[in-house]
């Protein structure tokens, strides 16, 4: 009987650890795996000053949102000095290694912060386009419409990154003519070139978010104090400088 007790007892220790084996932790998932997992877009290599390319350029959208104050960063697949300090501030926002160069802690993380449409993960192409399905009509392509929203989104998600991950809500983007006209845009409005996002106070404040925008790449900001622009603020990229919220102080 002892026998027969041990040799069950030996067999049901092998399953148990078998079974331990089988479901067991596989340890952590390293940037290997988050490299090679990415449904977007994957970076084949490490990107510092002097690089060229469009993994540059897809780099300088996604960093987009760090430019510094009153500042923008040019999406042309050429890495220079302020690529540099975008990338840079990044890593600072979020507690990586400070050094400008883009290697496997930053796009690991850039990995993180995208879906597998290349949009940031707390904003989406519904949002920022409430007119149509195909992003036409408006004074640019389709495509131009859609990938000016795009780098839109990276900038929103530096924005709300920085005032402590709060949501942020986007009541409005791209819009065509129609869209337009039907809302009483103007008829230069940034909306028609799929750059620009109608933003509500959310927790943070019309006034809070007027100002920190000022640090992510928007050229255009309107809030409390513009004309008809009380009950949001305007975010947008154009030509030259426009940035008024009188009752924020801008």
């Amino acid at each position: 009987m002892k026998i027969l007790m041990s040799v069950l007892a030996a067999g049901l220790l092998a399953l148990t650890a078998a079974t331990t084996a089988a479901t067991a932790d596989p340890g952590q998932v390293t940037t290997q795996d988050v490299h090679a997992a990415d449904a977007c877009y994957t970076w084949s290599r490490s990107l510092s000053q002097g690089a060229t390319g469009d993994d540059v350029r897809q780099l300088q959208i996604r960093v987009a949102g760090y430019p510094g104050y009153n500042a923008v960063l040019g999406l042309d697949g050429e890495f220079g000095p302020a690529t540099k300090a975008a990338v840079t501030r990044f890593q600072q926002a979020y507690g990586l290694s400070a050094d400008g160069i883009a290697g496997p802690q930053t796009f690991a993380k850039l990995y993180d912060l995208q879906d597998n449409d290349c949009t940031p993960v707390n904003f989406s192409y519904d949002e920022l386009n409430n007119c149509n399905s195909d992003w036409s009509g408006g004074r640019v392509s389709a495509s131009a419409a859609k990938a000016n929203a795009l780098v839109t989104m990276w900038k929103l998600q530096a924005l709300r990154h920085a005032m402590g991950d709060r949501p942020v809500t986007v009541n409005g983007g791209f819009r065509s003519v129609t869209c337009n006209n039907n809302a009483g845009g103007a008829t230069n409005s940034r909306h028609l070139y799929g750059d620009a996002a109608d933003l509500g106070a959310g927790a943070q404040g019309f006034c809070n978010i007027a100002r920190q925008a000022r640090n992510h790449g928007f050229t255009e900001i309107l809030g409390p104090g513009y004309p008809d622009h009380n009950d949001h603020v305007h975010v947008a990229l154009r030509s030259g400088q426009l940035w008024s919220a009188p009752n924020c102080g801008i």
